[in-house]
């Protein structure tokens, strides 16, 4: 074999490896960035790209939606109740060229401005309403952290708070201010049933002092309903007008 022949070889051999190593291979959710000597060039994928060895640099981006956990924050609400608030927050990149170029690393940013959010949304509420306000909280968490990353190429689709800690003293304070808001609520049903009653008692005593026959069937009825309970003695007052009428008739 002549030299010739053997850097010709050797020049066929080093094409070979540069196609090789050109060749990239992006998945579906996948998307890369690529840099033309150190400039923003384009976004390619999914499929099968050719990158330039040297002149060319590529950087992957996963497009699927991201779950991340937000570690646990000491929250002091409105009314001055310290809480252990913790959360979770769902995005993904739509944009990966600013997910590359415009933050460091869109992960970690994320995360940061998450928990900051979280502490600062929280802390204009009072504590019942981060009990039982969630929803509308989770909505304006996700909106500012929206608006946010917008900048990054990142779109915050969800956040959800999952749990409020309290400390054992504020549990049972809040197990007393129910305790006693359920003795309330009893007492108002209890005292709003007997103005009801009384105010049928009342009308119950117009109609039947309208008809004195209506008054002597109901004294009647009553001991009727009392001569069933297998008592001995039964003690009935007996009004005077139903005497009154009775001694008319026998004169």
């Amino acid at each position: 074999m002549t030299m010739t022949a053997y850097t010709f070889y050797i020049l066929i051999s080093f094409v070979v490896l540069l196609l090789f190593s050109a060749i990239r291979i992006l998945r579906e959710y996948e998307r890369g960035v690529i840099f033309l000597l150190g400039r923003f060039w384009k976004v390619k994928g999914p499929g099968l790209i050719i990158v330039v060895p040297l002149i060319q640099q590529m950087v992957r981006v996963d497009l699927r939606t991201i779950v991340m956990d937000v570690p646990s924050q000491d929250v002091i609400s409105r009314d001055n109740v310290s809480v252990k608030v913790n959360a979770v927050v769902y995005f993904r990149v739509i944009e990966p060229d600013k997910a590359i170029i415009q933050v460091e690393d869109f992960y970690v940013a994320t995360s940061q401005l998450a928990q900051t959010t979280l502490r600062s949304v929280l802390g204009q509420h009072e504590l019942d309403e981060m009990l039982s306000e969630r929803e509308r909280l989770n909505t304006d968490v996700q909106s500012i952290l929206d608006q946010q990353t917008d900048a990054w190429g990142i779109k915050v689709s969800n956040v959800e708070i999952k749990h409020v800690d309290l400390d054992e003293s504020m549990v049972r304070a809040i197990a007393k201010q129910a305790e006693a808001e359920r003795t309330r609520r009893a007492k108002v049903i209890h005292a709003e049933g007997e103005m009801q009653a009384a105010d049928k008692l009342l009308e119950a005593a117009r109609t039947l002092s309208q008809q004195s026959q209506a008054l002597q069937l109901r004294y009647l009825q009553t001991l009727t309903e009392i001569a069933g309970e297998r008592s001995n003695t039964i003690v009935f007052p007996l009004p005077m007008e139903l005497i009154e009428s009775l001694i008319k008739k026998v004169e």
